[in-house]
């Protein structure tokens, strides 16, 4: 039997973590049936962010004109476009379509790399196939997959899941999104400025619920001016077949129809078929709970890292919890920290927030106070044309310690100038020393500036 001092299950947030493992002086070996580098790289991150810049562009060349780029507004055509779109979204993912490259760095870093789908027969065992390794420690790093809701007659319409839409080559005339978080938004907005007719039915009160209401209700706004048509506290009571397409009847008694259905309603954690009942492990909807050590609970030598977690489920957490077993593993006492885990919505203009909502902040019995900044007032949307695009900037505060406790914007990449909340928050940095910082000028990162100047003076 093949011995190694790890053993990795999944090669989706565990490609850092092996390589660093590995150059440390561990044996490593990473066992995956399928594409080295997750769902990422081929499915996931990559091709969604592909499709929102053609579409994001699309939509800057209608409005050309009004920035004094063109003399007139240009015409589009809206298949040629869409297969543009295709092309270019295949064009990026290109390089990791073959995941050579990932597998070859695994290698050159020391680590073995075995084909196939592991499953855990005995404590210490794994087995792929006839193959069987022994681990002394092992990580499961087995991702997630799309959920499909449970309503009648689903399975006998077209959907798509986000994976399946992210890769196919075809604009549907008509598309209903099932559900109003990060994904459901992003494919709304993509496919509704590609010239779909696209409704998105979420069961809450607005889209990104979890998320500050204010934020939430300016993105229904984006969202509905580029027009998707968003209808809220609807849930599907059954589907059937209608001509080459779907109609839902909706329990409220209305019925829609379209050409396919887009299955945005969340990712349950791929635990099934892992063998970790021989372990004593048991998951639950959430997935694996583990400790600050990303050390699985009850367990001595089994981690766990990224969406199998069911920890804040992206792909920088799943690096980051990858970097903190690394260091467990090879010695270094290392503690994972959730308090500035950012979240991104990639739509045009971004939503991104880190730590704590005022709502979350005053149940977890923080003395909350708030201040917030226009961004559509900021000279750089000016200059950029954006002084009507909504955006928003709100900051929460800890009144006692006088540190940032959140923070949640709208507005052009807002996800690149959260950096400096996030930062903030993690550093618990005193709000008497961001008051002093100097952003340069025009940048969308001067809206910092006043709220937090509120901020200060609400505390003192």
């Amino acid at each position: 039997m093949e011995r190694f001092d790890v053993v990795v299950l999944g090669a989706g947030s565990a490609g850092e973590l092996v390589s660093t493992v590995a150059k440390g002086g561990k044996s490593v070996a990473l066992i995956e049936g399928g594409l080295v580098g997750g769902a990422c790289p081929f499915v996931a991150c990559m091709p969604s962010k592909a499709m929102l810049r053609s579409a994001e562009t699309r939509h800057i060349l209608t409005i050309a004109h009004a920035l004094g780029a063109a003399s007139s507004r240009p015409g589009l055509d809206q298949g040629a476009d869409a297969y543009a779109t295709a092309t270019r979204r295949r064009d990026v993912i290109a390089e990791n379509r073959d995941d050579h490259g990932h597998a070859e760095a695994l290698r050159k870093a020391g680590a073995t790399l075995i084909r196939g789908w592991g499953r855990v027969i005995e404590p210490g065992v794994v087995a792929i196939g006839e193959r069987w390794v022994h681990w002394t420690d092992l990580v499961i790093a087995t991702g997630s997959e799309a959920d499909r809701p449970p309503i009648p007659g689903l399975d006998r319409v077209p959907t798509w899941t986000s994976d399946e839409a992210l890769i196919s080559q075809e604009l549907p005339a008509s598309l209903i999104v099932l559900g109003g978080g990060a994904v459901g938004c992003e494919l709304a907005q993509v496919f509704a400025r590609f010239g779909a007719t696209v409704t998105l039915l979420e069961t809450g009160p607005r889209v990104l619920e979890k998320e500050e209401p204010v934020i939430a209700e300016m993105l229904a706004d984006v969202l509905r001016a580029s027009g998707v048509i968003l209808r809220f506290n609807e849930e599907v009571g059954s589907v059937e077949p209608s001509g080459n397409g779907a109609k839902l009847r909706l329990k409220g008694g209305d019925s829609l129809t379209a050409q396919r259905v887009l299955l945005a309603t969340g990712r349950t954690p791929r635990t099934t078929g892992l063998g970790l009942e021989q372990l004593g492990i048991e998951s639950d909807e959430h997935g694996l709970p583990v400790d600050e050590h990303c050390r699985v609970r009850g367990q001595q030598h089994v981690w766990a890292a990224g969406d199998v977690t069911g920890i804040a489920p992206y792909t920088h957490t799943a690096n980051y919890q990858g970097r903190v077993i690394a260091g467990n593993l090879l010695g270094r006492e290392a503690r994972a920290d959730y308090r500035a885990i950012p979240r991104a919505v990639y739509t045009d203009p971004n939503v991104a927030s880190v730590g704590l909502t005022l709502a979350k902040a005053r149940d977890q019995g923080y003395d909350a106070v708030t201040a917030e900044a226009d961004i559509s007032q900021t000279a750089r949307a000016i200059v950029e044309g954006r002084a009507e695009t909504p955006g928003k900037l709100v900051l929460v505060a800890d009144h006692t310690r006088r540190v940032l406790l959140g923070a949640a914007a709208i507005g052009p990449y807002a996800a690149e100038w959260l950096g400096e909340a996030t930062l903030a928050i993690r550093a618990e940095t005193p709000l008497d020393i961001l008051i002093d910082v100097v952003h340069p000028f025009p940048t969308f990162s001067e809206a910092y500036e006043a709220p937090l100047r509120e901020l200060a003076g609400a505390n003192r």
